[in-house]
């Protein structure tokens, strides 16, 4: 029969194809708007230049001095140029250009994670976005039938079958439906509005993303959280040692400059002062130890965040398996009604050729079984969404 033929082409679509034509379409960050990626760009270019700063931040300025003073007897100008210039910090140098590289690295993953997060947000709208239309759809026929059923109680409250008691619930039930799909109306208004303020286009002009399972191992070392956490580490690291080592010995490099200028007889004579050598300093401050102590709790500190974080990603994995676990039952669910509205159709529409069944009978559960191809794809949309959840998470 020719509504056998459909019913399988039909199921066909429905358990195979979602996969099949787009796994090549992986998330894009091109789903942002120009400025928003804009921001990011700028954001590194700010990463770049801080952390080269921060490296050259142990070498100290050349100072350029010009001073004029006036007497009874004479007036002097002169010019100086000093340089003071740590060659030797006891490790600290090292410890400086190593914790702005950490720093750097820090900074590059939190700048990482707040662009995915960014472009999960956008993307986990666009896939809303179609579950609401495939929701608005399957309203629309809960609503054909939920009409089909106040036609028909209508036709029997005429006839003396039933009371109008029964009528009024069908019709109370429909209007249900309209509410909630009054609903789902305003709610993609929303949604498309704010999809729009982060969005490079309307949300039709994007393909879905199709995401595959990464395992757990992958996701544990590519993951951000972890990656910026043992960064973090590194960074308390080394600035514990720079802490230490600011109570240290010092070897610095001391050179100077200074010429005198005189005006006499209108020709300007010049003197030239120089001189240079190393010289050793060591502070001493009575908070030199707490400072040193309050920069090893920070150190350990993140040590153990790191280790609470570790194991916070890892049941996090575990609870999107759950998660995805879940969905897969209720569409196993959604396919075992679909194959029994398959099945029921055929006698219905068979019995309807026999003048046993009416047209209204067959529209229903051809409109049930839609439903449930709907569902189907909004299962999968939800799985994929779970994915995204995932996705953000690494790099």
């Amino acid at each position: 029969m020719h509504f056998q033929k459909s019913a399988k082409i039909v199921f066909f679509t429905i358990f195979c194809p979602l996969f099949l034509f787009s796994q090549e379409n992986k998330v894009d960050e091109k789903i942002l708007s120009d400025d928003r990626l804009k921001l990011f760009d700028y954001s590194k270019k700010q990463n770049e230049e801080s952390s080269s700063k921060l490296r050259k931040d142990w070498i100290n300025p050349i100072t350029f001095s010009y001073e004029k003073s006036k007497s009874d007897t004479n007036d002097t100008l002169k010019s100086a140029i000093n340089i003071s210039q740590p060659i030797f910090k006891s490790g600290g140098i090292y410890s400086a250009i190593k914790y702005a590289n950490a720093t750097f690295d820090y900074t590059k993953y939190d700048i990482e994670q707040q662009r995915k997060e960014l472009i999960k947000e956008a993307t986990t709208m666009l896939f809303n976005l179609h579950i609401l239309d495939l929701n608005i759809k399957k309203n629309e026929l809960l609503l054909k039938n939920a009409q089909i059923d106040v036609f028909t109680k209508k036709e029997q409250v005429l006839n003396g079958f039933i009371d109008t008691s029964t009528l009024d619930n069908a019709i109370l039930d429909a209007n249900v439906i309209k509410n909630n799909l009054a609903d789902l109306y305003y709610e993609k208004d929303e949604l498309v509005n704010n999809f729009e303020n982060i969005a490079s286009g309307e949300y039709t002009s994007f393909e879905l993303p199709f995401l595959n399972l990464v395992d757990e191992q992958s996701f544990l070392k590519r993951n951000l959280e972890l990656s910026k956490a043992k960064a973090n580490v590194t960074k308390n690291d080394y600035f514990s040692d720079m802490t230490v080592a600011k109570y240290l010995p010092t070897v610095s490099f001391e050179a100077n400059h200074t010429q005198y200028h005189q005006d006499k007889k209108e020709k300007l004579s010049n003197e030239n002062i120089y001189s240079y050598g190393l010289s050793v300093s060591m502070p001493f401050d009575i908070r030199a130890l707490n400072d040193i102590e309050v920069e090893k709790i920070n150190y350990l500190s993140s040590k153990l965040n790191l280790k609470n974080s570790e194991l916070e990603e890892k049941n996090y994995y575990k609870t999107k398996l759950s998660k995805l676990k879940m969905l897969e039952n209720k569409k196993k669910i959604a396919q075992d009604d679909y194959k029994l509205y398959d099945s029921l159709l055929q006698v219905i529409v068979e019995e309807k050729n026999a003048e046993l069944k009416t047209q209204s009978d067959v529209d229903i559960l051809q409109n049930s079984q839609k439903i449930k191809s709907i569902e189907l794809k909004i299962y999968e949309l939800e799985k994929q969404i779970e994915l995204l959840e995932l996705y953000s998470k690494i790099s």
